[in-house]
């Protein structure tokens, strides 16, 4: 078993799933993610509204099937589960419903009431209870620590490449496309107004982006811009996202979709004019398809 948040499900959090699945099958035993919702935050701080999450409890589901392990248990984080000592919970839960045999953390585990429950803490546990525990040690990419709070910190500055090398995969952000100001029919470049799908999703920072688009089954590529709206919505820190879709020519209003980021082409910006407006969507397109043509060459 391996216990935690989660949140991105990223390179750090895999390597400790596939140590995991293959301790399950060298002992053969079952392979066990244990995982809360909602976030802890949630409980613990109600009234906070900074929480930003790099993946919502359905793709980190999706995610964890792609891992391969046996089980997924989804605990509800309530007020008295948060108030368990980190001995109480290895004791009632642990041992008691699910009787784990092994565990296996990550370097910064840190659990129970207080965050009490560091690993000599849980080593003592586990010799209490007679399990075996394993800690891993800090992955390293590029001697910076894969955390799931540098890949926020890297989305909020539009360094998709170092959050997407981080993650161990493109950040993508689902949502459903609403009413919009019309604004790029004018000027032949209609978008896709997107409002996300969890209102705790990071949202990336203010930039103009290459991304994928996948609706109704297909996949497509586009040109994004994330920009401030003064009215409210309900995309994390009131973000808009406007999305062009190249070769694509159908009213998708109401329906379902994913954006997949690749890259950020440039800071937004305010433009004298819809002219001026429209000669910089152009070179924003050729860019666009500059980029997914050379990515596609690098991947052949």
């Amino acid at each position: 078993m391996t216990v935690g948040t989660f949140d991105g499900v990223h390179l750090g959090h895999q390597k400790i799933i596939a140590r995991m699945i293959d301790l399950a099958k060298k002992t053969h035993g079952e392979s066990v993610i244990f995982t809360f919702n909602p976030h802890p935050r949630k409980v613990v701080s109600p009234d906070e509204r900074n929480l930003r999450l790099l993946t919502t409890l359905d793709e980190k589901i999706a995610l964890f099937e792609q891992s391969g392990i046996d089980h997924l248990i989804i605990y509800p984080f309530t007020a008295e589960f948060a108030g368990l000592t980190y001995e109480e919970f290895v004791e009632q839960i642990l041992v008691g419903q699910i009787h784990t045999k092994l565990l296996v953390v990550g370097y910064d585990h840190k659990f129970g009431k207080d965050r009490q429950g560091g690993f000599e803490f849980l080593k003592e546990c586990a010799d209490r209870h007679e399990f075996q525990i394993e800690k891993l040690d800090v992955l390293l990419l590029n001697e910076s620590n894969v955390s799931s709070t540098r890949i926020r910190e890297a989305i909020q500055h539009g360094d998709m490449e170092t959050a997407n090398s981080f993650l161990g995969y493109p950040f993508s952000l689902h949502g459903k496309v609403v009413e919009g100001q019309k604004l790029g029919r004018q000027i032949q470049f209609p978008t896709a107004n997107i409002e996300a799908s969890d209102p705790d999703k990071i949202i990336p920072g203010y930039g103009v982006y290459a991304v994928q688009v996948r609706v109704r089954n297909k996949t497509y590529t586009g040109m994004l811009n994330i920009g401030s709206r003064p009215t409210i919505n309900n995309n994390a820190d009131h973000r808009s996202i406007e999305v062009h879709l190249l070769d694509f020519d159908s009213d998708i209003y109401g329906e379902p979709l994913e954006l997949i980021f690749f890259r950020k082409l440039r800071e937004e910006q305010k433009f004298e004019s819809l002219d001026a407006l429209k000669i910089q969507l152009l070179r924003d397109k050729d860019d666009t398809i500059a980029f997914f043509t050379t990515l596609r060459n690098a991947i052949l």
